[in-house]
């Protein structure tokens, strides 16, 4: 079991690095996380993310993924906004992007920080490997288990120091790291993240139904978005940060410090008839470097339009009849909704 002195050593590294939470734990987990994963999948709560459904061993059982690994730390990286997240969806003529996306890919931003810091680590002579967010690694299951917060009531972890705004990532080890205390849940009685979700997707607490999820609909969905959840959606062109925003544990968080990280002007509140503009060419120069590049231009104008139908604003009309046309057979269906909403009288 390595001592205390180098765990000091370790969470030091990464506070330097930009972490603003680092924990340690087993590299293992109780067989109840598998129980759970294999009910929401049972269910079907994943959708179209077959992905999830793959590997299912590996994402529960950290060994399965990497028998040599018998340590992980589990690091949190802020990305808390500055003032209100929310504060763009009373504006009709605007996309509402969700806080993590309005700049660079954390993905690349975190994993860089990992590599440094699994190179520190690998001095001692230790095997390491480092994930973030695309690995079979159930995250938020081990960053409770290391001590960095609980998974609240909207089944996303919950810090009392950094709220519901951190970014997972992990770094295995062959070291033997004696393992932090668990955390513990401090949701008590509240219900907010439940009440506020536009669409209804939590059908208990602790539980998520993806199909019903904003960000799902808008960012993993790929075809028509079911006309039930099209006015919940309101503006949100990428992904929904209401359940996030409304914890009350945020009132601790400090706004995030990456540079990289922060809000690009043209991300903090885009409007409408200027993204529906967009050709391929466009989409991939304006979100290069982006997590919104990832979709790709199909799904982000289809969007744009329910958007657009959404704004209430007759003067957008010629915008949707454009998208009406488009040649991706998905927008043009987006865009006759919106057509035929703004036309609907009043």
């Amino acid at each position: 079991m390595a001592g205390a002195d180098l765990k000091t050593q370790i969470a030091a590294k990464a506070a330097e690095l930009g972490f603003a939470a680092t924990g340690f734990t087993c590299a293992s987990l109780p067989p109840e996380r598998l129980a759970q994963l294999q009910d929401f999948l049972s269910h079907g709560r994943h959708g179209t993310m077959g992905w999830m459904a793959e590997r299912v061993a590996q994402r529960a059982h950290p060994q399965a993924l990497w028998p040599e690994a018998l340590s992980v730390i589990s690091l949190g990286f802020s990305y808390a906004p500055e003032g209100g997240a929310l504060d763009n969806l009373a504006r009709p003529d605007v996309g509402n992007i969700s806080v993590y996306a309005r700049n660079r890919d954390y993905h690349d931003i975190i994993k860089g920080k990992l590599k440094h810091l699994a190179q520190f680590i690998a001095t001692c002579g230790a095997g390491v490997k480092v994930f973030v967010d695309t690995a079979p690694v159930m995250e938020k299951p081990l960053a409770e288990q290391a001590g960095l917060g609980w998974q609240g009531k909207h089944t996303n972890l919950v810090s009392r120091r950094h709220g519901s705004w951190l970014f997972l990532g992990e770094i295995y080890t062959t070291l033997m790291l004696d393992p932090d205390a668990p955390a513990h849940d401090h949701c008590g009685g509240c219900t907010a993240c439940q009440t506020v979700c536009p669409t209804q997707a939590f059908p208990a607490p602790y539980q998520l139904d993806a199909r019903r999820c904003i960000s799902y609909l808008t960012i993993e969905h790929n075809g028509p978005i079911p006309e039930e959840f099209r006015a919940a959606i309101g503006n949100r062109i990428y992904g929904c940060d209401d359940c996030l925003a409304v914890c009350p544990w945020n009132k601790f968080a400090e706004a995030g410090r990456e540079v990289k990280l922060a809000a690009r002007e043209d991300l903090t509140a885009p409007l409408l008839a200027e993204l529906a503009q967009m050709d391929d060419a466009a989409f991939r120069k304006r979100f290069s470097g982006s997590p919104v590049k990832r979709i790709g231009r199909k799904r982000f104008v289809r969007n744009v339009a329910i958007s657009i139908g959404n704004s209430g604003d007759v003067a957008l009309l010629p915008v949707a009849a454009k998208l009406a046309g488009d040649d991706d057979l998905v927008v043009a269906e987006a865009g006759r909704w919106a057509e035929k909403t703004l036309g609907r009288p009043a």
